[in-house]
């Protein structure tokens, strides 16, 4: 980890040519939010290719870009496009972007995904709140020697989602008339879906939903001493007893169903980020 402050600073510096301003959130745009780019106004695209140090997403539906401006009249920097360790990068390198987020100026990070769900209850479609997680992805982006101008050696995890946050988008939720869900992401390395013997085991441990993302960024938002909010999008129902085979074209579906739903809670929190500012 001691190489990585020279790197944030580099690609802060970079950025920082483009869009010299000083967010108060980091946005990373997931499957099924990478629409809300579109609404940040004032946009200054930022190609990965870009800012040094930032691989390259390969990633269905994912752009690749970093945007800059204002969201519900907050400056965000929001990635559109993000990156996973399925694609070969380790995981201080697709975490970097939190960093240097974190470097810029925020303190809030919104992240959001696609997954599978397994929590009966829910239903494809769905969006869930993340008020916890399961990390199985075999990997932490805080392994190695720590450099304490980036954070403590042992952060606590005992509320790594924002429980203000997580009550704050709930009630959005409840207020826009739309049923949301709330419960324990879990993540694996991916690239593979799991088996069904799998998912019994992920039911019994106590996820709700199953992913191959945001657990690295969020123990570095921690580690950075940012408040985290983390939206899921629930694609397809991973029921090991009634289980189908997942189709692309029906998990991009569900994800564009679960968008407006993610966008307002998005945009309804930073708008009370807002009220809270002035």
């Amino acid at each position: 980890m001691l190489d990585l402050m020279e790197k944030i600073e580099e690609a802060a510096a970079v950025i920082r040519k483009y869009w010299n301003h000083k967010p108060h959130a980091g946005v990373i745009l997931g499957t099924g939010l990478g629409g809300l780019a579109k609404q940040i106004e004032e946009p200054v695209e930022i190609p990965y290719g870009d800012i040094p140090h930032f691989p390259k997403s390969t990633a269905i539906s994912h752009k690749g870009q970093l945007v800059c401006g204002k969201l519900a009249g907050v400056p965000v920097v929001a990635m559109e496009g993000r990156f996973h360790a399925y694609e070969g990068y380790s995981y201080q390198a697709i975490t970097l972007p939190v960093r240097v987020m974190k470097a810029l100026g925020a303190n809030l990070l919104i992240v959001s995904n696609a997954c599978g769900g397994l929590n009966p209850l829910f239903t494809a479609g769905d969006v869930m709140v993340i008020e916890d997680h399961i990390n199985l992805m075999g990997g932490n982006p805080l392994v190695g020697v720590n450099d304490d101008r980036l954070g403590p050696r042992f952060p606590d995890m005992s509320r790594p989602y924002d429980p203000e946050l997580i009550e704050r988008a709930m009630a959005v939720a409840r207020r826009e008339n739309f049923p949301c869900q709330r419960g324990v992401f879990s993540a694996v390395l991916g690239p593979n879906l799991e088996t069904r013997a799998e998912y019994r085991f992920l039911r019994l441990i106590g996820a709700d939903a199953i992913g191959m993302s945001t657990i690295p960024e969020c123990l570095v938002a921690v580690h950075s001493s940012m408040r985290v909010l983390g939206l899921s999008a629930i694609t397809d129902m991973c029921l090991p007893d009634a289980l189908e085979a997942a189709e692309m074209s029906s998990i991009l579906k569900h994800a564009a169903e679960a968008e407006p739903k993610m966008r307002k809670i998005v945009l309804g929190v930073l708008a009370e980020e807002r009220a809270k500012l002035s």
